[in-house]
């Protein structure tokens, strides 16, 4: 049996095809460059080699051989829906909750929950990603947008590429960051030494810049809001991990809390904005601060 994946070249023409699919699957390269040999994986319905170069819009599906087969199942599993019609949907996402369905990853997803509560969801991103047109991290919490068609997800996902589409999260970082503003403007690629991480790094990188905003300052914590410029994978953890100042409580690039159990980085996405793909209307979502970020400041502030 094999899984299905496909998606559509926006911000990427120009790029080698074997390096686009590396940043988009858990897959090396070198297992990239493999499929893409065997004819696993088309460009606009056509075989091509490794190196051939993307171009804007072209069609791209990667068929990826599995020993068992994949079946993704609408779950009833409750959301927090802070805007719902008929083109798109914005979720407060829990801490814990996957994005979609990863290999090992089948089930608990957002996705499984999308499927159960929504009729359609767009295609563009092949049946284990339906409506997915960004995503964030499982123990980052807060605003998602999912889109219910095609129409949808071409307009959000070029918002994305053309900056029109805006995304803020708050964050309490280790240390004292003791400039009020900043922009890190760093490249972003897989860690050499551990694939299951990013790093910044010149080596098969793509750039990357985050905007912070320092709220407050504690003894050993400051509290920030950071606004991605771009959307690379965990760039915010790493960005802030490349400055000396690791997300509180992150076990993959920093250390957990001192103060309390934060159940992984104390990241969450308080606000989107984006244009209504059909109406046209700029429209602005808040999620509100989970629980435990709520108590982890009043413990931050009361050890000032």
């Amino acid at each position: 049996m094999s899984s299905q994946e496909s998606w559509t070249v926006l911000e990427d023409a120009g790029e080698r095809l074997d390096k686009y699919l590396s940043f988009r699957t858990d897959l090396s390269r070198t297992r990239i460059q493999e499929l893409i040999e065997a004819g696993n994986a088309k460009v606009n319905g056509k075989r091509v080699r490794s190196s051939f170069r993307l171009r804007s819009n072209d069609a791209i599906s990667l068929e990826i051989p599995e020993s068992t087969p994949i079946e993704i199942r609408p779950e009833d599993i409750p959301l927090d829906i802070l805007y719902e019609d008929e083109d798109i949907i914005v979720i407060n996402k829990p801490k814990g909750m996957v994005v979609h369905p990863a290999p090992g990853v089948y089930s608990g997803t957002l996705v499984n929950a999308l499927l159960y509560h929504c009729h359609d969801l767009s295609g563009i991103n092949g049946r284990i990603r339906p409506g997915i047109v960004h995503r964030i991290d499982k123990d980052t919490t807060g605003c998602i947008v999912a889109c219910k068609n095609d129409m949808a997800h071409q307009a959000i996902a070029a918002q994305l590429v053309d900056k029109t589409c805006h995304r803020e999260y708050l964050a309490v970082a280790d240390g004292i960051i003791d400039h009020d503003d900043g922009i890190i403007d760093a490249p972003i690629g897989r860690d050499p030494r551990d694939r299951q991480r990013m790093a910044v790094t010149e080596l098969n990188s793509r750039s990357a810049v985050t905007h912070f905003h320092v709220r407050e300052r504690f003894a050993q914590n400051t509290y920030l809001e950071c606004a991605l410029e771009t959307g690379r994978t965990h760039q915010i953890r790493v960005h802030l991990k490349y400055i000396g100042h690791p997300v509180t409580g992150d076990p993959k690039y920093g250390s957990v809390c001192r103060l309390m159990d934060t159940q992984g980085q104390v990241l969450h996405a308080y606000r989107l904005t984006l244009v209504h793909p059909r109406s046209g209307k700029t429209m602005t979502f808040e999620a509100p601060l989970p629980a435990y970020f709520e108590e982890l400041l009043t413990m931050l502030r009361q050890n000032v």
